[in-house]
């Protein structure tokens, strides 16, 4: 049975740091893209990174371009995303979410077959 399991999140001042986790259980991460999402009170679903399973390529939003950097460490089966720089607009739950490669747009929810529960972040200003 696969698990996503999110943490890192928490309250962090503007401008501050947090590195998001997500371990991955009963799938291989090798194999699959990964991406975050974000869900804000009252908003939609909104991705902000993802990364390609083998050719190592990137997209962001373009709110969190330049600050947000998604990264995964397939030995630990652990994907990653890294805020800095954040501000107050950045306050959501963060989720990840995997799936089989496929072509598209990699920052679509509907897109992702595995979720994980979320973490929720916080920026206060």
């Amino acid at each position: 049975q696969f698990q996503l399991v999110e943490s890192g999140g928490g309250l962090v001042q503007t401008g501050g740091s947090l590195r998001l986790s997500c371990a991955v259980s009963g799938l291989i991460l090798e194999d699959l893209i990964v991406a975050w999402f974000r869900q804000a009170p009252g908003k939609e679903r909104e991705g902000v990174a993802s990364g390609s399973n083998r050719r190592g390529t990137t997209y962001y939003a373009n709110s969190v371009q330049g600050r947000f950097t998604i990264s995964r460490d397939n030995w630990r089966n652990t994907a990653y995303l890294q805020m800095d720089n954040l501000k107050p607009e950045d306050t959501a739950v963060y989720f990840c979410a995997v799936t089989p490669p496929f072509a598209g747009d990699y920052l679509s929810a509907d897109e992702y077959e595995y979720w994980g529960q979320g973490t929720q972040v916080t920026v206060s200003s």
